[in-house]
């Protein structure tokens, strides 16, 4: 149950047990201190008590002496003494009444005062006797001896009282005395008691705390070295990264400059295909021509002769081209394959290349498809215009032979025209296709270096992780130091 309290909470149980302790002491500590004060009190009334009776004696014996000097001096001047007696005796009877309330003295003190009055009245009697009677008067009524007895019995009395006061002076002075060693051998025994108890109890505490922080310092000691350790990874990884998005944009800058191309050259295609298409358009007219007039059959051979060897120009550069194109589908396909490839180490954030990289891909593919079809096509015309040139200088040579194969000449031109229609298409799909390459490369070269820009800003933060699982590890070993001291020993 101890070990699952939190610190503070720990520490202020130290606190509070001390606290107790040192409480606990102080309480019985002042409880000895009021007793020990209390029997001083007491010693101290003790004593007070027996100044009071032997001043009263004292006086008493002041007033006899009085009274004696008056009886044989006659001089009143004599009586001070008596009468200053008289007015101290009332005054110390009254005190020696209250402070002998609480014991046995006040019975006594109220058996002797009638004696007290007796003496008193005696003096008084002796003096009056002196003032009127004379010395003899005076003389007999001391002579007679009742002031002595009474006089002997107030000391004998005053002298039992005063041993009673002393022995109770000597029981409560033990006692203030047993109360005084008592109270310095607690307050001794409390402070070492009290001393070793919060000793006890911060050792404790800190053994305990120290074990406790110590495990938790280790734990986020190792838990920081493996944060660094990731953060190592993960900076080495985004540097590689950043360093593979980089070679990614050269990659695709070079794809787009290659597509660019490509669409220029299929352009030149479409351009070189429609200019065939109206050539095949005239060589039609021409042959519809020639059935108008089989008289102009020569001079329209020469100018077919002509024409089929320009298109046999045209369709060698047609088949030029298409080797471009076809060259150019390849290294599309290959760095599409490539691109496909990036993505995929990139992870999440090449999905979105990755898809544009398989179009790109299946783009290639159908401008391969279409290029094998228009060589083929080329191919076809190759072989026509060869025909038609052989049958042309064959026309040449023998009108008769040429006028019978003219229905021959006519067919294979309007085959030829629709050669050349479907070469003209092909171009412009070329050319279409081109232009949505062109588009996709640039997307994909956006899309690239928004993926550049994430890396370096990967790179960035692992930076930042790093710097800041240094700094937990640093502060750990700082805060394991300030627990453990040895442990950097």
């Amino acid at each position: 149950m101890f070990s699952n309290w939190t610190f503070g909470r720990k520490v202020a149980a130290g606190f509070a047990a001390a606290a107790a302790t040192l409480l606990v002491i102080a309480v019985v500590g002042y409880l000895n201190a009021h007793r020990l004060i209390e029997n001083e009190r007491w010693v101290g009334h003790t004593q007070q008590v027996r100044e009071e009776l032997n001043g009263l004696l004292f006086l008493l014996v002041d007033a006899e002496t009085g009274e004696r000097g008056f009886i044989i001096a006659g001089n009143e001047a004599f009586l001070e003494p008596y009468q200053a007696a008289i007015a101290g005796i009332a005054r110390r009877r009254g005190e020696l009444r209250n402070l002998t309330i609480d014991n046995t003295v006040q019975r006594t003190l109220d058996s002797v005062q009638p004696l007290i009055d007796a003496r008193l009245a005696l003096l008084n009697d002796a003096i009056r006797e002196r003032r009127t009677g004379g010395v003899e008067a005076s003389a007999r009524l001391i002579m007679s001896g009742e002031g002595k007895r009474t006089m002997d019995q107030l000391r004998r009395t005053f002298a039992e009282m005063d041993d009673a006061e002393r022995e109770l002076l000597t029981r409560r002075s033990a006692e203030a005395e047993a109360s005084a060693q008592t109270t310095k051998l607690f307050l001794l025994l409390g402070s070492l008691l009290g001393t070793a108890l919060v000793a006890l109890i911060g050792l404790f505490l800190s053994r305990f705390l120290s074990q406790q922080i110590g495990a938790a310092v280790q734990q986020v000691q190792s838990s920081s070295a493996e944060l660094q350790a990731s953060a190592n990874q993960q900076v080495s990884g985004a540097q590689e990264q950043a360093t593979a998005m980089s070679e990614i944009t050269t990659t695709i800058s070079e794809l787009l400059a290659t597509s660019r191309q490509i669409a220029e050259s299929a352009q030149q295609v479409a351009r070189v295909a429609e200019q065939t298409a109206a050539a095949a358009r005239a060589g039609d007219g021409t042959v519809e021509k020639g059935h108008e007039a089989v008289t102009g059959i020569r001079r329209q051979v020469d100018i077919i002769v002509n024409h089929m060897v320009e298109l046999g120009k045209k369709s060698q550069q047609i088949g030029s081209v298409l080797d471009i194109v076809s060259e150019l589908a390849e290294q599309t396909n290959i760095l599409a394959i490539n691109a496909t490839i990036e993505a995929a180490g990139a992870g999440d954030a090449g999905k979105r290349f990755s898809v544009v990289a398989d179009e790109i891909r299946k783009l290639a593919d159908r401008v391969a498809g279409s290029t094998n079809e228009t060589r083929k096509l080329i191919e076809d015309v190759r072989s026509a215009v060869n025909t038609t040139v052989m049958t042309t200088e064959s026309g040449s040579k023998a009108v008769e032979t040429g006028s019978r194969q003219f229905s021959e000449v006519a067919d294979a031109f309007k085959e030829i025209t629709v050669l050349v229609t479907t070469a003209a298409e092909v171009a412009r799909e070329i050319e279409l296709s081109t232009k949505q390459q062109a588009t996709a490369v640039a997307q994909v070269n956006i899309a690239i270096t928004d993926v550049a820009t994430t890396s370096r800003e990967t790179e960035a933060s692992s930076g930042q992780t790093l710097e800041t699982a240094s700094q937990l590890a640093g502060l750990s070993r700082e805060l394991l130091r300030l627990i453990r001291p040895q442990a950097n020993a």
